[in-house]
């Protein structure tokens, strides 16, 4: 297999506060005050949903520009929420300053659905773990 990713994650002696180093960059992860945590930055779930809006944008930016489309300021709002069982669901709303057509939006709501990060999530991941030393 080839490894396009790492990350380590180590606590703070902060309660649940942690610092993730992930490529050349640092990040840190908390919950929120309501759930025992500082709030002192992002819980994982809103990774989640940066991994996910982050790989949403600079995929249909790359579509656009190839198409000769002009985005201008794009945005997209994702909500993430639970059903009563538990399955976990997450809805986009896309906006852009241009006038697109309705065809150019039909398309790039076909590439949203199938972004490298959003087949990720939708067809899940294999994930295993070990005892370090």
């Amino acid at each position: 297999m080839k490894k396009v990713g790492l990350a380590t994650i180590a606590s703070t002696g902060a309660q649940y506060l942690h610092r993730i180093h992930v490529g050349h960059f640092d990040l840190d992860t908390d919950e929120p005050k309501a759930l025992g945590g500082q709030g002192a930055g992002p819980a994982p779930f809103d990774y989640y949903l940066a991994s996910l809006s982050a790989c949403t944008a600079i995929t249909l930016r790359m579509y656009a520009e190839r198409k000769g489309w002009e985005l201008g300021e794009f945005r997209a709002e994702l909500a993430l929420s639970f059903d009563d069982d538990g399955k976990v669901h997450v809805h986009r709303t896309l906006h852009s300053d241009q006038p697109l057509s309705d065809e150019q939006w039909a398309r790039l709501l076909e590439i949203v659905a199938n972004t490298p990060v959003t087949k990720a999530m939708r067809e899940g991941a294999v994930i295993t773990s070990e005892r370090g030393s």
